[in-house]
């Protein structure tokens, strides 16, 4: 269960970064979303929401992604086993916050979904300090996604879990002690095809 902390507890991110973008036809974290590639972009914003260690999970084209990160405040690992899908990325990430005390809870975030904000982050841990709940999740007009925060309760699990979709597992086992946080259904976009880079640019221009 959550330890008790004398101060803000902190709460570190694991980016995953390590997919080899097959439905794009090249490495869609390297596009350029207004003005920074899009791996810069969702790194820069973990860390604009305060969050630290700041852990991003590479694979595919990894020493390309790691150039775009330079300067930035965070620490790549390397998942070798990307095309066997995300969740290995996920257990990478979640392995390299040990020791314990490197982080109370982790927020999990997917390096290509451009329209989550540092405000949408900092919510999420907010949630987490006020009440201490074991997962926070994020809703979409009903579709639960990234960004999500576990708590190092949680760590094991993620850890243990086989099969698809290590995360929504372990929410589904916790929902009931879960927080929600409510977004809008657009902040879900996600870049996998190439239209969907220009539907994003257009989201973006239109403020």
């Amino acid at each position: 269960m959550p330890g008790e902390q004398t101060g803000p507890a902190p709460v570190a991110a694991v980016v995953l970064a390590a997919g080899a973008s097959t439905r794009m036809g090249e490495n869609k974290l390297l596009f350029d979303i207004e003005g920074e590639p899009l791996v810069r972009r969702v790194v820069g914003r973990a860390t604009a929401a305060g969050l630290d260690p700041v852990i991003v999970v590479l694979g595919y084209d990894a020493d390309r992604v790691r150039r775009e990160l330079a300067g930035l405040p965070c620490r790549t690992v390397l998942n070798p086993d990307y095309a066997n899908g995300i969740n290995g990325s996920l257990k990478a990430g979640i392995a390299a916050l040990d020791p314990p005390g490197a982080a109370a809870a982790a927020v999990v975030l997917l390096a290509d979904m451009p329209l989550v904000t540092a405000e949408m982050i900092a919510t999420l841990v907010e949630q987490y300090r006020a009440g201490r709940a074991p997962p926070v999740i994020s809703d979409y007009a009903g579709v639960n996604a990234p960004p999500m925060l576990y708590d190092r309760s949680l760590f094991s699990e993620l850890q243990a879990m086989e099969g698809e979709g290590c995360g929504k597992q372990v929410v589904r086992r916790h929902r009931a002690e879960a927080a929600v946080v409510r977004w809008p259904a657009a902040a879900l976009t996600d870049l996998d095809v190439p239209e969907d880079c220009e539907r994003v640019r257009a989201l973006l221009a239109a403020g």
